[in-house]
């Protein structure tokens, strides 16, 4: 049962803020994105440091012990690196309780976990769970985030992914050869072994007073002020199993960068639910529905772009992707 959570009729006439979880088209820009994934897929660095941050986080959860450095300490490197490019401006922090909770987040880019952890509270100590090739795709995100910690990753197929399959079967010959290679080497990410690790590591989290980010959208946003919904139902049973609050939160601004754009994180009133420790499909699905208006209430409804020289455009759009 979802508390102080009152429904806002007025959010029913957003429809246009929404977007299905649909296959997205296969354009060049998605093909390109595809092809760089396939790269991380295939790249050492990437398997072995998300192989040896799994296992220090499943011997987290036998020895409650973890390599990582303060909550201060990865703070401020972030936000040295964020504010040397970016003015960041943060709403309604008051709104995060000071205990453990799951902060629920839209997705526009991959800059966006490391906006978030540059400005968020240092206690409680905030995890992220994240897709492993976007987290680590880049030397200079894993060498942040190997000395920093706080990373959960996922190996999993991308919607872009699935699209380029879909289409090679439905006769795209010239996707063929790409689509055979994302088969014989990016995971799905449904292996039922790798997703009970992961439960147990984030059910530890949270039981032992850490916080979670999430982006529960599955993918990422390609426009400012819409969601991609229905939301993944995963944030939701992480919060029912543990009794902790969600916090529904905005990025606004982090889709197209150049040098000096304003991005802004904006913070929901948490979202409280009952604990259930074996959450039925009813609760589930009314706690999603919840979530999915508190951050839809979040976002922008008429976002406009600034115009005039973006500076350095290219070059940030290409570090930080």
């Amino acid at each position: 049962m979802v508390k102080n959570c009152p429904e806002d009729p007025n959010l029913l006439g957003r429809k246009n803020q929404t977007q299905s979880h649909s296959l997205p088209p296969v354009t060049a820009a998605a093909i390109q994105r595809v092809r760089e994934g396939l790269a991380a897929a295939i790249d050492p660095a990437v398997g072995e440091i998300m192989t040896k941050t799994l296992q220090q986080l499943t011997a987290m959860t036998v020895e409650d012990s973890e390599p990582r450095v303060s909550g201060g300490v990865r703070r401020f490197v972030l936000r040295s690196l964020i504010h040397t490019f970016f003015r960041v401006q943060v709403e309604y922090l008051e709104r995060l309780p000071q205990k453990p909770a799951i902060l629920a987040v839209n997705h526009l880019h991959h800059i966006d976990p490391f906006v978030l952890l540059s400005e968020i509270p240092t206690h409680p100590y905030y995890y992220i769970l994240g897709d492993a090739r976007t987290l680590y795709n880049k030397w200079w995100k894993r060498l942040i985030l190997s000395f920093a910690g706080g990373v959960i990753p996922l190996a999993r197929i991308w919607k872009e992914e699935s699209a380029v399959i879909a289409e090679a079967q439905a006769g795209r010959k010239d996707l063929i050869e790409l689509a055979t290679a994302i088969k014989e080497n990016v995971p799905t990410g449904k292996d039922i072994q790798t997703l009970r690790q992961i439960d147990n590591i984030v059910l530890t989290i949270l039981t032992r007073g850490d916080g979670l980010v999430l982006f529960p959208e599955g993918r990422l946003g390609d426009t400012e002020g819409k969601l991609h919904v229905p939301l993944k139902r995963g944030s939701v049973i992480y919060a029912l199993k543990a009794g902790v609050p969600i916090v529904p939160i905005a990025l606004i601004g982090t889709h197209d960068l150049f040098l000096g754009k304003k991005l802004t994180i904006r913070f929901g009133e948490p979202l409280y639910f009952s604990l259930s420790s074996t959450p039925k499909r009813q609760e589930v699905d009314a706690a999603v529905i919840a979530v999915e208006n508190a951050m839809l209430a979040l976002l922008p409804e008429d976002y406009q772009e600034p115009t005039g020289i973006k500076l350095f455009r290219h070059l940030l759009n290409h570090i930080f992707w």
